[in-house]
């Protein structure tokens, strides 16, 4: 079965690097920009390690995709939101501890973001909108993986945070849908609550499903990415499913891994130049 050694990084894929990945694998190179590059070879996958690359190996049967969904928080954005909305409450510690330990799957994802969103009561729709423009930033290659997905098929930003933030992304990125929690307001603070019902693991895969349902597609059509262990269903459902700079819950469950390179390496995964 042929397959491709896909190599991708942020700094470049030097001549020496690209030489020493064809004498290991016996394959045919193809340049697929400055910081990707791909071998195709046949065979059984040989181990293949290159400090400061990332090497996954994807089969070359229905490579590229017709669907890309992502989780929005370290992933197509670059902090967690939750984390920074709680600055401007003062709780950024707490919050971001118990973020992290949800993220890692070791605190239930529901009962920790109602817990974290208490701690928000309180923060203004002003705060909200300045955490946004001063701390929201977006991963490099987001906008040019969205641009190049929707012109293949359907965009979805799927995320356990909130639509005051997805809405934005999504205005700056250019996907399609978007799904998320919302925030509740007292007037114009934040009441401490979300509304329900709550988007979680579960949630994503069946957005996912739904999509593909109503456009004829299968699983193996979906390229999946995201950071934590609320995003395994979905990334495991998926035809390729990707842990960007991922927890080692994710990682474990996922086809491809990225920790070098910028959202870009999506598209070089499917041998989109």
């Amino acid at each position: 079965m042929q397959q491709f050694a896909v190599l991708t990084a942020s700094s470049g894929i030097s001549d020496e690097v690209m030489s020493q990945a064809v004498s290991v694998l016996d394959g045919r190179p193809n340049r697929l920009g400055a910081n990707a590059a791909e071998v195709a070879f046949d065979g059984a996958q040989p181990h293949l390690s290159l400090p400061g690359i990332d090497v996954n190996f994807i089969p070359a049967h229905k490579r590229q995709k017709s669907l890309l969904i992502a989780d929005m928080d370290s992933t197509i954005i670059t902090v967690e939101c939750i984390d920074e909305l709680a600055d401007f409450a003062g709780v950024k510690p707490q919050v971001s501890d118990i973020t992290e330990r949800a993220m890692r799957g070791e605190l239930d994802f529901e009962e920790a973001l109602h817990a974290r969103v208490a701690m928000l009561k309180g923060v203004t729709r002003d705060d909200i909108q300045t955490c946004f423009e001063t701390r929201v930033h977006l991963t490099e290659g987001a906008v040019a993986l969205v641009s190049q997905m929707n012109t293949r098929g359907m965009t979805a930003l799927v995320s356990g945070g909130f639509t005051v933030f997805t809405q934005k992304v999504a205005a700056q990125t250019g996907f399609q849908f978007t799904h998320a929690n919302t925030l509740l307001f007292d007037g114009d603070q934040l009441s401490g609550k979300v509304g329900t019902p709550i988007v979680h693991s579960g949630t994503k895969l069946e957005v996912l499903t739904r999509l593909l349902d109503e456009r004829g597609l299968q699983f193996d059509d979906a390229i999946a990415v995201g950071d934590g262990a609320n995003d395994a269903p979905m990334i495991k459902a998926a035809g390729l499913g990707v842990a960007y700079q991922a927890k080692p819950a994710l990682r474990e469950v996922a086809d491809a891994v990225l920790d070098h390179s910028d959202l870009t390496a999506l598209l070089a995964l499917q041998g989109i130049s």
